[in-house]
C-alpha cells in the first residue's frame, strides 16, 4: 500500500486545506474523510470531539496514512494533544490565522468569524495573547454557515444574509481584516467578498498548513512518487448529498465511499 496523507474534518470544510495540499504535493495518495455525520463540531464537547477523532485517525491509519491532517479548527483545538500523545506519525492541526491578520491590518482591528468551539478553546486565547499585540482582535461565532456549504448552499440569498448577520458587528468595530477561522468558510469566499466589499482583505490558513505538511512529511512520503496522484474520499454523512457536495467543491466525478 501507497503511503498516503490522512485528512479529517468534522464535513467538507477541510477540502479547502486538501485542495492547498495537493496543490503542493502533486503527487501524493491523499485520504480524506468527511465526518458528516456528526456536522458541525462547534457545538460539541470536547470529550466527543477527541472521540471521533480517535476513530476517524484510526480508520486512516488503517488505510495507509503516514501523517494526519486535522483540517478543522475546533478539533484541532480539542483533539490535537490527545492523538500526538496516541499516534507516533506527524499530526499537523489548524489554528486561526491571527498572526497574518494581525501584519495586515491597516485599521488595527482584526475580525476572526469562527465557530463557538473554536472561540472559546484554550488554544484560541493562547494565540491571542502570542499575536495580538495592541491590534484589537474582535470574534464572531458563525451558526450556521458550516451547514450552509455542507448543503453546497455557497452563494445564495441565505447565504448572504447569514454572512451580512456574522460580518456587520465585526465592520461596525472597525475591522478591515477577517480570519476565517474554520475551513469551511473559504468556500463562502466570494460570496462574503461581496457582502464586505474590496476594501476587507479575507485570510485563511489552507495553503500555510499546506506548507507546513510538506516541511513534515516522514521519509515514506518524501519518497513516494506516483505517476498518477490518488484521492480517497469517505463520508459518515448521507451518501448521495456527499458524493454531490464533493463534486461540486473538489472535482465532478469524485467516488465518494461510506464509512
Amino acid at each position: 500500500m501507497t503511503p498516503a496523507i490522512g485528512v479529517f474534518d468534522s464535513g467538507v470544510g477541510g477540502l479547502s486545506v486538501l485542495k492547498h495540499i495537493r496543490a503542493q504535493l502533486p503527487w501524493q495518495r491523499l485520504l480524506y474523510v468527511a465526518d458528516s455525520g456528526h456536522v458541525p463540531y462547534g457545538d460539541k464537547t470536547h470529550d466527543y470531539i477527541r472521540e471521533r477523532s480517535l476513530a476517524l485517525t484510526q480508520f486512516l491509519i488503517g488505510e495507509g496514512a503516514a501523517a494526519i491532517v486535522i483540517a478543522c479548527n475546533t478539533a484541532t483545538a480539542a483533539a490535537a494533544a490527545t492523538l500526538r500523545e496516541r499516534f507516533a506519525l506527524p499530526i499537523i492541526g489548524m489554528e486561526p490565522a491571527v498572526k497574518p491578520a494581525v501584519a495586515a491590518t491597516r485599521s488595527g482591528v482584526v475580525g476572526v468569524l469562527a465557530t463557538v468551539g473554536t472561540l472559546e478553546s484554550a488554544k484560541f486565547a493562547a494565540l491571542l495573547e502570542q499575536y495580538a499585540g495592541d491590534v484589537e482582535i474582535v470574534t464572531q461565532a458563525c451558526p450556521g454557515l458550516v451547514e450552509q456549504v455542507e448543503a453546497g448552499e455557497l452563494d445564495t440569498p441565505a447565504t448572504r444574509a447569514l454572512l451580512q448577520r456574522h460580518a456587520q458587528p465585526l465592520l461596525a468595530r472597525g475591522a478591515d481584516t477577517l480570519v476565517l477561522g474554520c475551513t469551511h468558510y473559504p468556500f463562502l469566499k466570494p460570496a462574503l467578498a461581496a457582502v464586505v466589499g474590496p476594501r476587507v482583505t479575507l485570510i485563511d490558513t489552507g495553503e500555510a498548513v499546506a506548507r507546513q505538511v510538506v516541511r513534515r512529511l516522514p521519509s515514506a512520503l518524501a519518497n513516494a512518487s506516483e505517476t498518477k496522484p490518488e484521492e480517497r474520499f469517505w463520508t459518515t454523512g448521507e451518501l448521495r448529498v456527499a458524493r454531490r457536495i464533493v463534486g461540486q467543491l473538489w472535482a465532478a466525478g469524485a467516488v465518494v465511499e461510506a464509512l
